[in-house]
């Protein structure tokens, strides 16, 4: 053990091997990480979070070694709904290219962009990892588009909007039960939006009262503005760094893009023509004009931005909207209304069988509390939420295929 963390005195039981280890005085390796952890975030901006403010809904557990927020991403990626980041479409669903950008891809690139920003902003780099690690499990089977199909539904339902911020929060909240802070899980909610904003500053939020208010909000299609702190709002602008340069990559790999279609003169000038160059630029803007230390807030510079602006008015029209890749959307809405009712109808006739029962309600993996308290409508809709592109495939196809019998029953 390094002399810089446990001064030599006293001596105390490691808790891994049994044997006495020397330490500070009265002091066992718990309170000696905290003591480094407080001396370490006394160089943090004023205005960054820190330790002691992070606040659970339930602490059940005490904390340990790690920070509140380090906690949280531990927390996070050991969930079931990460470990399906995995099969979960960025922007080109129905695409078979194993050098395309995929959701868990994304989150990783946020997550280190995000720690860039905040490192040299000296703000809070264990809660912008951990927000920036769960702001997209939400997201349902193809990408934006497939939030669009569920909405549909849910709202027919009678159960409001999907979200998948509010569905990113429903699933570590609620589903998983992650118990986790209030900072990070108001990251996560506040993420999304991030075309509308130049500059952010924190808003002020009173407690889980407040939050729970804002996530019911947003079913209803109302914003929940910006986040609490300022690593929400660093991990927010991180989200176009990350995806903004990467999917005009990715387009070209594709063919979505031919070579020769160049993206608008303010873009190349301003921002760069490739990915790296984006990147680079837009954090570097940030850097120059945001301000964690007084006022407090987050910003690109107006050229950066309006440079952005176009890019993303570019985006639309070359990528998100091309009739290449908006082509299979109407089998892909049919999919999703037949598995919705498929789904709903087999919870109406307790088909314990039936997938939603076997890999979700009965898994065992899933909150009691939530169950208990779940309509059918609400059941259905985070089942289908949580789904990877394949297994939704899978699914449907359940569902509109006979099912063959080899030999005998």
């Amino acid at each position: 053990m390094s002399s810089s963390l446990i001064a030599s005195g006293t001596e105390y039981p490691c808790r891994m091997t049994g044997k006495r280890r020397r330490g500070g005085p009265g002091r066992g390796l718990e309170s000696a990480i905290a003591a480094m952890t407080q001396k370490r975030e006394a160089l943090l901006s004023p205005l960054a979070a820190i330790s002691a403010d992070a606040t659970r809904r339930h602490n059940r557990k005490p904390e340990d070694i790690r920070t509140p927020f380090s906690r949280d991403s531990d927390r996070i990626i050991h969930t079931r709904a990460y470990t399906r980041y995995i099969d979960k479409t960025q922007v080109f669903y129905l695409v078979e290219n194993d050098h395309i950008t995929h959701r868990v891809i994304h989150v990783q690139l946020v997550s280190k962009i995000a720690r860039t920003i905040g490192r040299c902003l000296r703000l809070n780099e264990d809660l912008i990892e951990a927000t920036a690690l769960g702001h997209d499990i939400g997201h349902t089977p193809y990408g934006h588009f497939g939030e669009n199909c569920l909405s549909a539904l849910c709202n027919e339902e009678g159960i409001g909007s999907f979200q998948h911020n509010v569905q990113s929060v429903r699933f570590l909240d609620r589903i998983e039960d992650c118990d986790l802070t209030l900072q990070v899980l108001d990251g996560i909610l506040c993420h999304n939006g991030e075309a509308d904003d130049v500059r952010i500053a924190p808003r002020t939020c009173t407690g889980w009262d407040a939050f729970d208010q804002m996530v019911e909000d947003a079913t209803r299609d109302k914003r929940p503005g910006p986040p609490m702190t300022l690593e929400g709002c660093v991990v927010k602008f991180a989200d176009t760094i990350a995806y903004i340069g990467r999917d005009l990559q990715d387009a070209r790999e594709i063919g979505l893009i031919a070579d020769d279609v160049k993206i608008p003169a303010i873009c190349r000038d301003i921002l760069g023509e490739n990915n790296h160059d984006i990147i680079n630029t837009l954090i570097i803007d940030l850097l120059e004009n945001s301000d964690t230390t007084d006022e407090g807030f987050i910003s690109y510079s107006p050229g950066v931005e309006e440079a952005l602006i176009a890019l993303r008015s570019f985006s639309r029209q070359y990528i998100y909207n091309n009739p290449l890749l908006c082509s299979e959307r109407e089998k892909i809405r049919t999919m999703y209304a037949t598995l919705f009712h498929a789904c709903l109808a087999d919870i109406a006739h307790e088909r314990q069988h039936a997938r939603i029962y076997t890999d979700y309600i009965n898994s065992g993996h899933v909150s009691r509390t939530y169950l208990d308290s779940a309509t059918p409508a609400e059941l259905t809709r985070d089942f289908i939420a949580g789904m990877t592109d394949r297994y939704f495939a899978r699914r449907f196809e359940e569902c509109i295929i006979p099912r063959r019998i080899e030999g005998r029953f």
